[in-house]
């Protein structure tokens, strides 16, 4: 894994290919400032789409979601899928075999997983706004999928890229079953839930019936009849559903990520719309990674009025970011940076505005 041993290198100024600029706020696997980004896509994108395809090529994934014609259509999350004869899906857990659909995980007979108890209260997103906060002595049944419908290149959780479809996985009644009578509730994470929104349904049906709140924490992509389910079983439970909004401008969604950003925008204020059928404990949650140098004030201050529209109630959560994965060259969030953020996001009208992580904010900007 060439790539990602040398992005795990010294920290310095990066440089933007397209204008010029050096700076400790560019990341080299970008090669593009954010203005650039933002302003000039059709000239740095090409170069952010190579290389993230060889990050991909490092973990034998599909550089790409495939688009083949002839393909057989997996229409599980954004990226539509249409898989050549053997090949698969952009999440690799789906795959092409004589023309059929071959689910290789995420289905509710295989998930493909870890789990673990966390006491409560835990690092939740929510956990401001959550009545989980409170109840000490119970715990939450954490799920981490092994798998994403993105790219992130500062991915926090990249190591799932490492859970192989091809292993044993676990059943959506063996894992409702590892719920007891001190579980509160279950929230399901990753990776991401998209690829494994079949499991991820099944699971809950069975935890529902027995008092376990559902709890979801995603990039958002999955297909919207799926989305309406998930939002349907945490109003039923008392659960949230917690939208991680990376990006509200599409190119610097798709430099961090890969991927489009209009699913989890369009999924996002479909959820919002069944607030009023709740409206405490809240049921849509929202949260944005402060990336030094591309997630700024100006994009923090869009995603909020953007979350505004909707609901100006809806809790928001600014979360610090820490050198990894093919991003360890930028220094970690800066105080004044998640500052300026949240002054904004109270500017654009959001009345619940949260930092959280501030135990990995420094003074390096």
């Amino acid at each position: 894994m060439k790539i990602f041993t040398d992005y795990h290198g010294g920290f310095g100024p990066g440089k933007c290919l397209a204008c010029g600029k050096q700076s400790p706020l560019i990341a080299s696997i970008l090669g593009a400032c954010v203005d650039c980004i933002r302003e000039r896509p059709e000239e740095v994108l090409p170069h952010i789409r190579k290389m993230q395809a060889e990050t991909r090529l490092e973990f034998n994934l599909p550089t790409k979601p495939p688009d083949d014609p002839q393909g057989v259509h997996c229409p599980l999350c954004a990226n539509e899928c249409r898989i050549p004869e053997g090949q698969r899906g952009f999440c690799g857990l789906r795959e092409n075999r004589g023309g059929k659909l071959i689910h290789l995980a995420g289905t509710a007979k295989k998930g493909i997983l870890h789990w673990y108890y966390d006491p409560l209260p835990t690092n939740c997103v929510a956990d401001w706004v959550c009545p989980g906060h409170t109840r000490y002595g119970y715990k939450n049944l954490a799920v981490f999928y092994g798998a994403c419908s993105l790219n992130c290149l500062f991915c926090q959780n990249w190591h799932y890229r490492q859970m192989s479809p091809e292993g044993k996985g676990m059943s959506a009644q063996e894992l409702a079953d590892k719920a007891d009578a001190r579980t509160y509730c279950v929230c399901y994470f990753g990776g991401d839930p998209s690829p494994q929104m079949p499991h991820a349904l099944a699971t809950s049906r069975l935890l529902a019936q027995r008092g376990v709140r559902i709890c979801w924490e995603t990039n958002g992509t999955m297909h919207p009849k799926l989305l309406e389910k998930a939002v349907q079983l945490s109003l039923e439970t008392g659960g949230c559903i917690k939208f991680d909004l990376k990006a509200y401008n599409e190119s610097l969604h798709l430099a961090l990520t890969g991927v489009s950003n209009k699913r989890t925008l369009e999924n996002f204020a479909r959820a919002a719309r069944h607030i009023p059928e709740r409206p405490e404990p809240p049921l849509v949650v929202a949260s944005t990674l402060l990336v030094p140098g591309y997630v700024d004030v100006k994009e923090v201050s869009e995603i909020a009025s953007f979350i505004a529209s909707l609901d100006p109630a809806i809790p928001y959560a600014l979360l610090g970011f820490h050198p990894h994965f093919y991003m360890p060259d930028l220094p970690r969030t800066s105080v004044r940076h998640a500052n300026a953020a949240e002054a904004a996001a109270r500017a654009a009208g959001l009345t619940n505005v949260r930092i959280g992580n501030r135990h990995l904010l420094s003074r390096a900007y």
